[in-house]
């Protein structure tokens, strides 16, 4: 394909709780491009591999897990979340507990995971253009993207993002616990061996601390050139 044919993507790394969801949802939406959180592909297997009662530490069985499940993304009805669908079940509200980002976390450092996973993410490349969520997209997946951008925010700040999330959802959370399995799952992911999590050479880190939604989104659009 002509490099001129292929949609152009713009990444949106960052840690968990830096506002990447929310973010990417409000730029696709302005922009008219395709949407992927790829975290949501790592949480939907880790779900996925819980279920069936697997120990997540094993490689190879994880792995055919991730080559099997089925994983479609759905409009919410009501213009909220997108909806996730593994295997057919509608997993969206599972998928953002913390028990579940650490078990996105700890498969996501299995590299046949990783690999597995690889073309389900390359197949949203197509339309107008494709807004990337994640931690290695504009790394590791898509690292010729033209636009990249790494969003950040303190621990402390993300955690009580996060404590206000589950809160609403009727989950009961503590936040000084979510703020220990932040930092815990900051540390992995910055650590491990494939993918670490760290901004692109050529990102733009944007510190989301403080800062409202629209004016992030806006600072993002600036980088792009809204439409």
């Amino acid at each position: 394909m002509p490099r001129s044919a292929v949609a152009p993507v713009l990444t949106i790394d960052g840690p968990s709780g830096s506002g990447k969801g929310t973010i990417s949802r409000r730029v696709a939406d302005q922009l008219g491009w395709n949407l992927l959180d790829s975290g949501a592909l790592y949480r939907a297997v880790g779900y996925a591999a819980s279920m069936a009662g697997l120990d997540l530490s094993d490689a190879e069985a994880v792995t055919r897990c991730a080559e099997s499940t089925r994983i479609t993304f759905r409009p919410d009805a009501e213009g909220g979340e997108t909806r996730v669908y593994v295997n057919g079940h509608d997993a969206g509200d599972e998928l953002r507990t913390e028990t579940c980002g650490a078990a996105a976390s700890a498969i996501a450092a299995i590299p046949s995971v990783r690999k597995a996973l690889v073309d389900k993410q390359l197949s949203f490349r197509k339309g107008k253009g494709l807004v990337a969520d994640g931690r290695d997209m504009g790394t590791v997946i898509f690292p010729d993207a033209p636009h990249k951008v790494f969003l950040t925010a303190s621990a402390a700040e993300r955690a009580k993002r996060r404590y206000k999330q589950l809160k609403a959802k009727g989950l009961s959370v503590t936040l000084s616990s979510l703020l220990r399995e932040i930092e815990a799952r900051d540390a992995r992911d910055a650590s491990r061996s494939v993918a670490p999590l760290r901004p692109a050479d050529d990102a733009v880190t944007i510190d989301t601390t403080g800062l409202d939604i629209d004016a992030v989104v806006a600072k993002v659009l600036a980088l792009v050139g809204s439409p």
